[in-house]
């Protein structure tokens, strides 16, 4: 198991946009379980009324999604991390397919972020997985997640054709 200070060895997410507490398990090349508590303090809820009632509580579907990607993205850098975006290979995320949020998530339950990798083709994953509270799914996706040289993505021209 690893906790956030290793976590920030792999990708260069920080507060508040880190959305990991710690890995649970993990088989390089194949899957990883990683943990996330939802608390009422996450910088999303700083604006909640009292009043909101629990659909003013439910954690965002895409903040949901983002820490799912995390955590894909954990498994296709455990052998090569890089929490420095601007040197070595950066992590891309792509296309998802089959998003699912099967009931919200709420303050105070712990998700539990499951990644199978699929294929690999050269320098491009192909991950699917779900997230379970307790034993019940809340979300399920699938993606496409490659790793670019930093170099490269640092060359590239601007979009809309600006020199």
């Amino acid at each position: 198991m690893i906790g956030v200070d290793e976590i920030k060895r792999f990708i260069p997410h920080r507060y508040p946009i880190l959305l990991l507490d710690r890995v649970t398990e993990v088989s390089p090349g194949r899957s990883l379980t990683a943990i996330k508590a939802v608390t009422c303090n996450e910088p999303y809820y700083r604006h909640v009324g009292a009043d909101a009632g629990p659909r003013g509580h439910h954690y965002p579907s895409l903040l949901l999604l983002e820490s799912w990607a995390q955590a894909a993205s954990l498994l296709v850098l455990w052998e090569q991390p890089n929490p420095d975006v601007l040197s070595g290979k950066v992590v891309l995320g792509g296309v998802m397919k089959n998003v699912r949020f099967l009931r919200p998530v709420l303050p105070g339950e712990v998700l539990s972020h499951r990644v199978r990798l699929v294929r690999q083709v050269e320098d491009s994953s192909i991950v699917e997985g779900e997230t379970l509270v307790g034993s019940e799914v809340v979300h399920e996706a699938g993606a496409v997640v490659s790793l670019r040289p930093a170099e490269v993505l640092r060359q590239a021209a601007p979009v809309g054709g600006a020199s």
